[in-house]
């Protein structure tokens, strides 16, 4: 690596071997040119770089940066970083291998709030360095969103960042920086899950259409999603050992309904009860399970058949949007949610959604005492971690067991504090 004048050469004079002077320094075509002084170097690859700048001492230490990355093998690509985030998150995505749904979801998020934005348009070396202007990005977004789903968002980023670092593309994630954090939801306990009451359930059931109307049961009872009840088929149910396995759900790719495997492919079985088990022996009986064909995983899937507990009335998959149409009115009707007047547009009620039957099942578990991980497990969470944010406040309240505990201490003769001191 070597720093070059580019304003001044050297010319030796005609007779500089007899008399012995210095060469004579000459301007060059580049004299006066902004970058006097050029900075020289191979990078990893052995490619040939230079880059020019205006002082001497700023030369010397970028000289100085260079030979050290290239020492340490942490060399970045000066050029490379200068790729907008929009091209990069292309490219980012366009390597993902992950769940079809999943990559749906990704896609409207990078379509809503990078490639539409300025912050798009910003190269990454730029946005590694300015954090200011990831933050103004997070500004707009706490108008327009809640809490929770900027921080999908800024998660989202967040990996394109970290692609690049390994890529080396930037040296660092700005999205590690204390500055670029998200503001924190207020706690409000409005917002805390409440699971409904068994009356509750079974009027919700008994509101829904009668072929649909024993799928509160095992969503109640055994803690299933949506799109697993959906995909819930007779041979799923294991009447002998009493188990519920969740071996599949039914979802909507491209437009499209499929089958694929439950939430983050994580297949589970569940304790079916016996009051569950009844319910589900009478469904069949009334209405015999039917075959349902779809595509596996993605819409030009392999087609696979299975004979499903709950189909429309033509005999089809059920379909998300037009079920929750119905579970809306089963709510109104079984006095959950006030009834929509006439002529006007149902409100989504969406914390009276399907979903309120796994909090029912979760709530129901942790008061018999089941443990948080256990619980975990039913409900297909990958993360204890988050069963418990979720649901603690539904555990038993610890203070009378607490107190029990400490009365069963210092009632036991042999408790330290009778014994005398010497």
């Amino acid at each position: 690596m070597t720093i070059y004048d580019r304003w001044h050469k050297s010319r030796p004079k005609p007779d500089e071997e007899l008399c012995g002077c210095r060469p004579k320094r000459v301007p060059t075509s580049d004299h006066g040119c902004d970058g006097r002084w050029q900075v020289r170097y191979r990078d990893d690859t052995g490619t040939q770089r230079k880059r020019n700048f205006d002082r001497r001492p700023d030369a010397e230490r970028f000289d100085a940066e260079i030979k050290n990355s290239l020492h340490k093998g942490e060399y970045l690509d000066p050029s490379a970083g200068q790729i907008t985030l929009s091209a990069y998150a292309r490219e980012w995505r366009a390597s993902l291998t992950i769940d079809p749904g999943t990559l749906e979801r990704v896609d409207s998020r990078l379509s809503k709030w990078v490639y539409g934005q300025q912050i798009g348009s910003e190269t990454m070396a730029v946005l590694a360095t300015r954090p200011a202007l990831l933050r103004a990005w997070i500004k707009l977004m706490e108008g327009l969103l809640a809490p929770s789903s900027i921080k999908v968002v800024m998660d989202t980023v967040s990996a394109i960042f970290n692609t690049a670092v390994d890529d080396r593309i930037v040296r660092r994630n700005p999205f590690t920086l204390r500055s670029v954090q998200a503001a924190r939801p207020v706690e409000n306990g409005s917002k805390k899950v409440i699971p409904w009451t068994l009356p509750q359930v079974v009027g919700v059931g008994d509101q829904l259409p009668a072929r649909l109307g024993a799928l509160v049961y095992p969503g109640s009872g055994c803690g299933l999603r949506q799109g697993e009840l959906f995909g819930l088929a007779k041979d799923d149910l294991d009447f002998e050992n009493s188990m519920i396995h969740v071996n599949r759900q039914v979802r909507i790719i491209g437009g499209h309904l499929v089958f694929s495997l439950p939430k983050r492919n994580k297949t589970r079985s569940v304790p079916m009860p016996a009051s569950v088990a009844e319910r589900l022996r009478a469904h069949i009986e009334k209405y015999p399970p039917t075959a349902v064909t779809l595509p596996w995983r993605v819409p030009d899937g392999e087609l696979r058949t299975f004979v499903l507990l709950f189909t429309n009335a033509a005999g089809g998959a059920l379909h998300r949007n037009s079920f929750n149409y119905m579970w809306r009115v089963a709510i109104e009707r079984a006095g959950i949610v006030p009834s929509t007047p006439p002529g006007a547009r149902r409100r989504p009620y969406r914390e009276h959604g399907c979903h309120k039957l796994r909090h029912t099942a979760a709530s129901a578990w942790l008061a018999a005492g089941v443990d948080i991980v256990t619980v975990a497990e039913y409900l297909g969470h990958s993360d204890p971690g988050f069963t418990l944010r979720t649901y603690t406040h539904l555990m038993p309240s610890a203070t009378e067991r607490a107190r029990r505990a400490m009365d069963v201490f210092f009632a036991d003769g042999t408790c330290a504090l009778d014994v005398p001191q010497t």
